[in-house]
């Protein structure tokens, strides 16, 4: 029997009981929808985190201050005093590799302007901010050195700070606001920035030179900070630039060989590789769980054919009386189970492709299909389907055509 015979014999079989047929590709539909939903959900959170990561900026460097304790009592990472302003003018003049560097110091607390008031984080910058996190102003100028140097009251706001203290798109240049009994004057407001790094929202901030943060509102001395940022001048020199803080920062702090850091030094891979940990390890586990309703579609094909073979015994033992063979019997039940894997397949890639776009278009859910994800998955159900198919092929090709005869 040619193989063109034993696909349309296949085909007419499956289309004598279609309820039976439609069901028994419910699992793999299902099977095949969950895997690219859940590939997409991963892929397009994967997708967003990178995102946010390079809109904070291009080729980042992160330096922090590293763990405070007294007493056996830790005060976190970020808490040590040993990071200061020297250690800025340091990797400034001994790091070609840094392009821009910025100090921060960061507080949170109510600013009152009029008679409104909100509860906002004031972030201590340096005047090449941004350029690191290329951030245009949408209104009047950012603040100057002259400014760091002198540590004056001024301020730079974003949108949701001025909308809800002025109102929406309020021109709030020149205004007045008090933080902490200090009063600031307003100088520019920045552009929309949206989500950052960790999901916080970057509008919801107020700009400061950052030793105005330090001396007015933190209380501290005017030399510490809890961190610098800094942009390479190029991809390819992010590691090269790292040593080279680590070796400037440990020689500024004195650290003897074998000393840990008292500081922390995080790259933009670094943060990125962190962030999407997490939803790697939940996509896996979510398309396992996938998988096992493939395993579980499959198993369904596996008992349907088995009752078709049984069903069909009598006409098995005819096909062979006249000439058929042994083989032939095999192809036919073993298309019949391709055929349900496949079609179930596809059926289950466009399933998936409209809850992906569903969850895009209803719950803002990013997501993204990659084309491998469409390809593994039909070949998998195309797996499944020659693996649970054989064994009622290769039963039904064995039965004994004259007992089949007299098979009731």
């Amino acid at each position: 029997m040619s193989l063109l015979m034993i696909f349309r014999v296949a085909l007419k079989a499956l289309g004598r009981n279609k309820m039976r047929t439609a069901l028994t590709m419910l699992g793999m539909i299902i099977g095949v929808a969950a895997v690219i939903t859940m590939v997409a959900l991963g892929s397009g959170a994967q997708q967003q985190i990178e995102e946010q990561v390079r809109a904070g900026g291009t080729n980042l460097i992160m330096v922090r201050a590293g763990n405070w304790s007294r007493g056996g009592v830790s005060s976190g990472m970020g808490s040590s005093p040993r990071l200061k302003d020297s250690d800025v003018d340091a990797l400034r003049e001994q790091v070609p590799g840094a392009q821009y560097l910025s100090a921060s110091v960061s507080t949170r607390d109510q600013v009152v302007a009029g008679g409104e008031n909100w509860f906002t984080r004031i972030e201590g910058v340096d005047i090449e901010f941004p350029l690191i996190r290329h951030w245009e102003l949408a209104e009047g100028t950012f603040f100057t050195a002259q400014d760091v140097n002198s540590a004056a009251k001024v301020a730079v706001i974003g949108s949701i700070v001025r909308d809800n203290l002025f109102g929406e798109g309020v021109d709030a240049l020149g205004q007045q606001i008090r933080i902490r009994n200090q009063s600031f004057r307003i100088v520019g407001v920045m552009a929309v920035k949206g989500s950052g790094t960790f999901g916080e929202d970057q509008d919801d901030t107020i700009l400061a030179p950052y030793t105005t943060v330090q001396r007015k509102l933190r209380g501290r001395d005017g030399t510490n900070i809890s961190g610098i940022t800094i942009s390479a001048g190029s991809s390819d020199r992010i590691a090269e630039t790292t040593e080279q803080i680590e070796t400037v920062l440990r020689a500024e702090h004195e650290l003897i060989p074998g000393q840990e850091n008292d500081f922390m030094v995080r790259t933009q891979d670094d943060m990125m590789s962190m962030m999407t940990s997490t939803t790697q390890t939940m996509t896996m586990f979510t398309l396992a769980i996938a998988i096992v309703s493939l395993i579980v579609g499959g198993i369904g094909i596996m008992n349907i054919m088995l009752v078709s073979v049984t069903e069909r015994t009598r006409e098995i033992g005819l096909r062979m009386a006249v000439g058929a063979k042994g083989q032939d019997v095999l192809w036919q039940f073993l298309v019949e189970a391709i055929a349900l894997s496949l079609v179930g397949g596809l059926v289950g890639v466009g399933l998936g492709f409209g809850i992906a776009e569903g969850l895009t278009q209803f719950l803002a859910w990013p997501t993204s299909v990659p084309p491998d994800a469409v390809a593994i998955s039909v070949s998998f159900a195309a797996a499944i389907g020659i693996l649970f198919g054989f064994y009622p092929a290769w039963k039904g090709a064995q039965l004994d055509p004259i007992e089949s005869l007299r098979f009731e």
